[in-house]
């Protein structure tokens, strides 16, 4: 059977089906996603209201791809208190904000409680924000420089109101090329069993993939054939848990030590935008990520199997720290504008895909 009869027959892909659908034509390509898109989310492009926070940038870790860390390019080291932080949040709830969404680096000279306590801290003040927070590297590291187990770790994100991961250290699985971009972070066997364990807890995440580097297609396919795996065990539970999205993150090229020499053409980060949805046929939703692709690129990529945008953000420091025009966030009256004028339909949801409000 070949990969049209396949694709025309709804069969399930493998590595080989994934690395033949590069080779086909972008639009042919972009018709069959398409159609899988519509099935699962109809016309609808889904945003949220969202805030970013980083609280610190010094990291114990050296990724050649990071242009955040304080120990790379960027010289002006912070930590910030949680009293700072809580500033930050008592002005977006002002704004309507409904998620926080809270990524840090690795820092050495913090406690495990500085990392966690933040969590409360939020949720007792505003039960009703979605606290989204404590990517699969921040466990790990946890682990590594205060002995706290993976399941330790978790349930203490809990306990201390954690509603939801994000998807952040999965970078690429294949572990030659995670040797030479992130030697000694989280590994992707590891990366894997943290978000098993979250989903075991009846908890939802979100998946990426850091493409346009140095990895090969075959890199591409076999990351998004992983996380297809792990969601079939998790989905096999029922108990809620798995990934609600999967987020290819288009490599940022500045300020960083991974010396690329060209720039990810348009065409195949909208094929790889294709593909996803394509092979990912038991995670709903993938999310062309503004911050990392352009605004206008992420709307072009919802004809393309995508059917979410991210959020508004507010403020964002790790991709715009790496070139990307995201610094300062959009406002909803220029999401809304701009699906509308798509042709596609405005939707605000939660954190976890429930729909707050239909914008016909």
């Amino acid at each position: 059977m070949n990969i049209i009869d396949k694709l025309e027959n709804g069969v399930r892909l493998g590595l080989d089906d994934g690395l033949e659908l590069y080779e086909m034509d972008l639009f042919t390509l972009g018709k069959y996603a398409n159609s899988i898109r519509q099935k699962y989310n109809s016309n609808k492009v889904y945003f949220n209201i969202n805030r970013h926070i980083n609280p610190t940038n010094l990291c114990a870790d050296t990724c050649k791809f990071c242009a955040f860390s304080a120990h790379r390019k960027n010289d002006n080291p912070y930590t910030m208190t949680h009293e700072e932080i809580m500033q930050i949040v008592d002005n977006t709830v002002k704004n309507g904000t409904k998620e926080i969404h809270i990524v840090s680096s690795h820092n050495p000279f913090v406690t495990w409680q500085w990392y966690l306590e933040i969590f409360k801290m939020i949720k007792t003040k505003y039960p009703f924000l979605h606290v989204k927070a404590m990517t699969a590297a921040e466990i790990d590291y946890l682990k590594r420089k205060h002995g706290l187990s993976y399941e330790e770790t978790i349930n203490l994100m809990i306990s201390y109101g954690v509603d939801s991961m994000p998807g952040g250290g999965a970078e690429i699985f294949a572990e030659n090329v995670r040797e030479k971009i992130c030697k000694g972070k989280v590994s992707s066997e590891n990366w894997l069993k943290i978000h098993s364990l979250w989903h075991q807890k009846g908890r939802q995440s979100n998946a990426t993939m850091l493409f346009g580097h140095i990895e090969s297609k075959k890199d591409r396919i076999d990351h998004i054939l992983r996380l297809r795996d792990l969601q079939d065990e998790s989905l096999k539970r029922q108990n809620g848990g798995g990934f609600n999205a999967f987020i290819p993150l288009v490599y940022q090229r500045d300020n960083n030590y991974l010396k690329i020499d060209g720039i990810l053409g348009s065409a195949e980060i909208l094929k790889t935008m294709a593909i996803s949805r394509i092979l990912l046929d038991n995670i709903k939703h993938i999310k062309a990520y503004w911050a990392t692709s352009t605004l206008n690129l992420a709307l072009v990529a919802q004809e393309f199997g995508a059917d979410d945008l991210d959020g508004t953000i507010e403020n964002e420091s790790i991709q715009s720290s790496a070139g990307a025009k995201s610094k300062n966030g959009q406002n909803i009256k220029t999401f809304i504008e701009l699906i509308q004028t798509s042709g596609f339909v405005p939707v605000e949801r939660d954190s976890l895909y429930n729909e707050i409000k239909i914008y016909s």
